[in-house]
């Protein structure tokens, strides 16, 4: 009896050596991301895992990331071949409705602007001394889409070309910065736009969309993006197979599963799996801050592109377009379309910009991960993946 407690008190003693400040450090992040997730529900589905594994990877004398461990066995099944983010992919798709994008198509070009801070952010990580593949995964936070950000980092983290603590920032500043999609946008909203323009109140959009259209449009996409940047089929691949099995209504069960339970457990595993590459050695270092600071500069730029792009059209349209609209062309599907809603009627109560609004937010998923596959692409004609 005696023995067992010397053994227990002699284990406790070395585990509080082994604690050193670094990991101390990264466990009160993960308290600060468990406050975030619960007290202010800030993508608790996400970042309550992330958490866990943070937490978890930093005990002292963990061992869950080394082989064989729990969280290393997770990464290495579901994260190091990309089958976590692409299960998600497949989900996302079944539950987004392509309906408001087709009743307008026009919409999409608010989701091509919308992408601007993904290739703003390009150019300043190059400017900044990143190297091309790190450069690439940092710009993909301007996606605003927490899985192909995980996509195109541990892609390149598998090839080697980025530190594989460098996916867990990526992860972590994705989905914070979704989180504050709502905080982040409306003052540049207000600040690029006047109170007339804030004002114009569009005509409601018609909404009807043929069967057939609805069909057609995931395999049309599909095909186009297979052509154009194949790097990028299997993003774009799983979006669309998501929705062709919505809008066919022949495979409810396989949809509901890919809404509910499929990309439930894969969003769990992969929360866990990422919050596990968060060991204070690798995080705490200064590509961290910046990749935090770019990540910001990414979504900035992104609201910037569309609104612009909006202030283009109402002048073009002779006032009838909102330029609150261009902030939708992002891919925080629906946050983004909701946030132009709300903020349009604070300024006219008879505003309904929802389904304009849906639209554009739409054009901005198949615009980020369109994006995404371009820059895979050249950078496989380059060579260098």
């Amino acid at each position: 009896m005696i023995d067992a407690i010397l053994a227990g008190l002699k284990g406790l003693a070395e585990g509080s050596l082994a604690l050193d400040g670094g990991s101390l450090v990264m466990i009160a992040i993960a308290g600060v991301m468990f406050y975030l997730a619960i007290a202010k529900d800030v993508e608790p589905l996400l970042l309550l895992p992330i958490a866990f594994g943070c937490l978890l990877s930093n005990l002292p004398l963990s061992e869950l990331m080394h082989s064989g461990g729990v969280l290393k066995t997770m990464y290495d099944f579901g994260i190091g071949n990309e089958l976590f983010p692409l299960l998600i992919f497949v989900g996302i798709g079944s539950m987004t409705d392509f309906t408001p994008l087709l009743a307008n198509p026009k919409l999409l070009l608010f989701g091509a602007a919308g992408q601007l801070g993904i290739f703003a952010t390009l150019l300043l990580a190059l400017a900044l001394g990143f190297p091309k593949e790190s450069a690439v995964a940092v710009a993909t936070i301007g996606a605003c889409d927490g899985p192909t950000v995980i996509y195109v980092s541990n892609l390149f983290a598998g090839l080697g070309k980025i530190d594989t603590a460098m996916v867990g920032a990526l992860a972590v500043a994705a989905y914070s910065y979704m989180a504050l999609v709502p905080i982040i946008q409306p003052p540049i909203m207000r600040l690029l736009t006047t109170e007339k323009e804030r004002a114009v109140k569009m005509p409601p959009s018609s909404g009807k969309v043929s069967r057939a259209a609805l069909i057609a449009f995931p395999l049309v996409v599909t095909v186009i993006t297979g052509i154009v940047a194949p790097k990028g089929l299997p993003l774009m691949g799983m979006v669309m197979l998501g929705n062709f099995m919505k809008v066919t209504g022949s495979v409810s069960r396989l949809c509901k599963a890919s809404e509910n339970e499929i990309a439930n457990i894969a969003t769990l595993f992969l929360g866990l799996a990422i919050g596990g590459t968060m060991v204070a050695k690798d995080f705490l270092a200064l590509n961290t801050l910046l990749v935090f600071g770019l990540g910001l500069f990414a979504i900035v730029i992104d609201t910037v592109g569309g609104v612009l792009l909006g202030k283009l059209w109402y002048l073009l349209s002779g006032g009838k377009m909102n330029p609150l609209i261009g902030a939708a062309g992002i891919s925080a599907y629906p946050m983004a379309a909701r946030l132009v809603q709300t903020e349009g009627q604070r300024w006219n109560k008879q505003n309904f910009l929802l389904m304009h609004a849906m639209g554009a937010n739409t054009g901005g998923q198949i615009g980020s991960v369109m994006a995404a596959a371009i820059m895979l692409s050249v950078l496989k004609g380059l060579g260098l993946i």
